[in-house]
């Protein structure tokens, strides 16, 4: 293997490893969901907690700015599952297009 070729696949891997981390930001910032007064990021973790409380209909949660927030449990719940998972679908459609140019 010459010189050049390694320069060349050097080159083509950053690149590739540059679209991966800017695909992850892109979608990253689509998690983020304004609802009930709050700023809140469409996480596993966070709907998980907010299944823990299912039982309750109202609770105060931490948002993203660090601020107690009084939410309608279930109502949150249901709109970040909803992003979560449409930006998920949407994210991977795109990772598999970034695999494939590979």
């Amino acid at each position: 293997m010459d010189t050049n070729t390694v320069l060349t696949q050097a080159k083509l891997r950053f690149a590739h490893e540059s679209a991966k981390a800017y695909l992850k930001d892109k979608f990253q910032s689509k998690l983020l969901v304004a609802e009930q007064g709050g700023l809140w990021k469409a996480s596993p973790q966070m709907i998980s907690i907010l299944t823990t409380f299912q039982k309750q209909t109202v609770a105060v949660f931490i948002d993203e700015f660090d601020n107690p927030v009084k939410v309608e449990v279930q109502a949150l719940k249901d709109k970040l599952l909803d992003t979560y998972n449409s930006v998920m679908e949407e994210y991977h459609t795109e990772w598999k297009e970034l695999e494939n140019q590979r």
